[in-house]
């Protein structure tokens, strides 16, 4: 029997009723502009566009794509993968599900990182993904030296491709964390990383079923990575380098303790814009070169 492509009439026949139908069957009033826009062949920045027509038909092309997107984001996958795109510190970077989806939380560590760097310092993106900190850093200080690191063969691919695309010179190397580096690579001056640091039980990974599990969990309490790269950091900072960490939203203080246990000094955390502890670091000096008055947080 000959297949027909019905389209529900629940999307409505001009753009503003189809948006009405969509969220009227629970999806989110963004998702739903963004994944138009998106079909339109138009920016998400055009979400003025969609108020301003919303009288004009819908395309049946577009309606026929749009149904299966939709079915897709209501069973909660990411709209960054329905789109293959997502902004991170004003880059609009390609993504699909071989990488996390970069969330804004991660912007406190970029800022962070761009706060002590200014120059032709040499940095390191442990766990890149798509590419998100390494690049922003790049777009932020071209003079920067920045290299980037990851297990994953085919995230190490998006991350190339968007560094292609956006034109920003970053060095990629494939591999477990440090060991991914040549056996000859000069210690750097800021090592920022987003590594997994999610429980392996915890109940919040049923919202992330779509993403990577590679890159999301971390051992029983969520924080064997971290743990892996505050003790191998050291070896890899220059006297006076720092490490900047992601973590979880309660992970904080273990954080700092591991820092501090390493003999990482002025350890500290920042807040992202929720105020929640986002991310701990510290700086490496060693042991001849550290002072009391230094080893206190502020």
């Amino acid at each position: 029997m000959k297949s027909i492509n019905l389209v529900p009439q629940t999307l409505g026949q001009t753009l503003g009723q189809t948006l009405a139908s969509l969220q009227a069957r629970g999806l989110d009033r963004l998702d739903a502009q963004l994944l138009l826009l998106h079909l339109l062949g138009k920016p998400a920045s055009q979400r003025g566009w969609l108020l301003s027509h919303g009288d004009a038909p819908l395309p049946p092309a577009i309606a026929s794509a749009l149904e299966p997107l939709v079915q897709r984001r209501l069973s909660g996958e990411p709209l960054a993968y329905l789109t293959g795109r997502k902004e991170f510190f004003g880059l609009d970077l390609q993504v699909d599900a071989r990488v996390l989806v970069p969330r804004p939380d991660t912007e406190t560590l970029v800022n962070w990182a761009l706060e002590l760097l200014d120059g032709q310092q040499r940095v390191l993106d442990l766990g890149t993904g798509s590419g998100a900190i390494a690049l922003a850093l790049k777009a932020s200080q071209p003079t920067l030296h920045v290299h980037a690191t990851d297990l994953s063969a085919e995230a190490l691919a998006v991350a190339q491709a968007n560094a292609q695309r956006l034109q920003h010179d970053v060095s990629f190397h494939q591999g477990a964390w440090f060991a991914a580096l040549p056996a000859a690579e000069p210690r750097f001056d800021c090592i920022v990383s987003n590594p997994p640091y999610i429980a392996e039980l915890d109940p919040h990974l049923a919202a992330l079923m779509f993403e990577p599990a590679q890159a999301l969990t971390s051992g029983s309490d969520g924080l064997d990575d971290l743990r892996q790269l505050i003790t191998q950091a050291p070896r890899h900072l220059v006297p006076g380098g720092w490490l900047l960490l992601e973590h979880g939203y309660d992970q904080a203080q273990a954080v700092r303790n591991l820092l501090t246990d390493t003999g990482f000094v002025q350890v500290q955390s920042l807040r992202d814009l929720a105020g929640i502890e986002r991310c701990s670091g510290g700086q490496f000096k060693p042991t001849n070169q550290r002072h009391p008055d230094h080893d206190q947080p502020h």
